[in-house]
């Protein structure tokens, strides 16, 4: 089975938020974080800052779709009936039954609501639930201590630190990445029911 046949027109949500397959008019959506909040993308290699960024952020996110490596989702708050960010699934690899949950980013009015719970409770219990995956995997800068943060609270293991793993935007410098996971026994033995309390 392929990952478009896997994951085709996959909506997630609950009563505060909806996640959508990302489309190439979403431009529109998302184009006010991205003209007056280009912090937002401090530790991305791609970056959707200003709308001809935002255009190729997304086109590219399409187009690794298309190529079945990856799955990007729009993220909509019904609470303020905006579009909040997107996040995606990516490295998706089938046979292994694993996948990695990363490429999110909100706009600051909707971090540390309780947004980023909802998106990976739901993102999580598919993936776990009714993909079948045996590990989920999160990665980032290791100096990013916002997302590690994020990513501890939801329930994720560390499991180490990459050294001088990948380049950084517009420097010389490389960065180092942290990897954490959550894994298919964790998320039915304590994680999910954890994560629910929190929401």
């Amino acid at each position: 089975m392929s990952v478009s046949q896997f994951l085709e027109n996959t909506i997630l949500e609950d009563e505060s938020i909806l996640l959508r397959p990302l489309q190439e008019t979403d431009v529109e959506n998302l184009l006010e974080i991205s003209l007056n909040e280009p912090e937002t993308w401090e530790y991305s290699l791609v970056r959707a800052n200003g709308k001809e960024n935002l255009e190729n952020y997304i086109k590219l996110a399409l187009k690794a779709k298309e190529n079945q490596t990856e799955y990007p989702f729009i993220v909509f708050d019904k609470n303020s009936g905006k579009y909040a960010g997107s996040t995606r699934f990516y490295d998706i690899n089938l046979a292994f039954k694993t996948l990695q949950l990363g490429y999110t980013w909100y706009g600051k009015d909707f971090r540390g609501t309780g947004l980023n719970k909802r998106c990976k409770f739901l993102l999580l219990q598919f993936a776990f639930e009714t993909l079948g995956m045996e590990r989920v995997e999160f990665r980032a800068d290791n100096n990013n201590q916002r997302s590690i943060a994020a990513m501890k609270s939801i329930g994720c293991t560390v499991e180490g630190v990459m050294r001088n793993h990948m380049p950084t935007f517009g420097s010389a410098i490389r960065r180092d990445s942290i990897i954490l996971s959550i894994l298919k026994n964790e998320w039915f033995d304590s994680v999910k029911e954890n994560l629910k309390n929190k929401l």
